[in-house]
């Protein structure tokens, strides 16, 4: 191979490797709202999907912090949206592992754990809740370990709802 055709290998080389890094990381950035969400519809209607959620997260042992009524509080500014209900979610067993520690406490925006419920425009309800799994794993240590088990009880929350 003469020197000038081993030079245009590895120009090829490193611009095919370039090219596949920007392509790489366009499809993780495309990708990224999608593994940063989660969301399942339902096969209830909107206040059924509501009382099954409302139920299995009292028999699982945790509790309703509190809700939001997006769609009342928009009306009230005037603006019209479908039926979508935000809760937040407690584990105290959970909670406390983590709040009890000063360093730990930096995560205190991520709880409680929210889950939504909304209809979308075609007529069918949802269920939203950020990955928590997936957003644990870079703190490490125990903010990691506490929000990947509330995280999967959540979870067996929620198939229990969608049965």
């Amino acid at each position: 191979m003469s020197k000038k055709q081993r030079n245009q290998t590895i120009i090829f080389i490193v611009i095919a490797l370039v090219a596949g890094g920007l392509l790489t990381g366009f499809t993780l950035y495309q990708s990224a709202p999608n593994a940063m969400m989660m969301e399942d519809e339902s096969p209830y209607g909107f206040e059924e999907t509501v009382e099954r959620f409302k139920d299995e997260v009292e028999a699982a042992g945790w509790s309703v912090a509190g809700m939001h009524d997006m769609q009342e509080i928009l009306d009230g500014h005037g603006f019209e949206v479908d039926r979508i209900e935000i809760y937040e979610l407690c584990s105290s067993q959970y909670s406390a592992m983590i709040l009890e520690e000063d360093d730990e406490r930096i995560v205190s925006p991520l709880m409680p754990c929210r889950i939504s419920i909304y209809e979308k425009s075609d007529g069918n309800t949802y269920i939203s809740r950020m990955n928590s799994k997936l957003m644990a794993r870079p703190f490490g240590g125990i903010i990691n370990e506490v929000m990947q088990q509330a995280a999967d009880e959540t979870e067996e929350i929620l198939d229990k709802v969608l049965e």
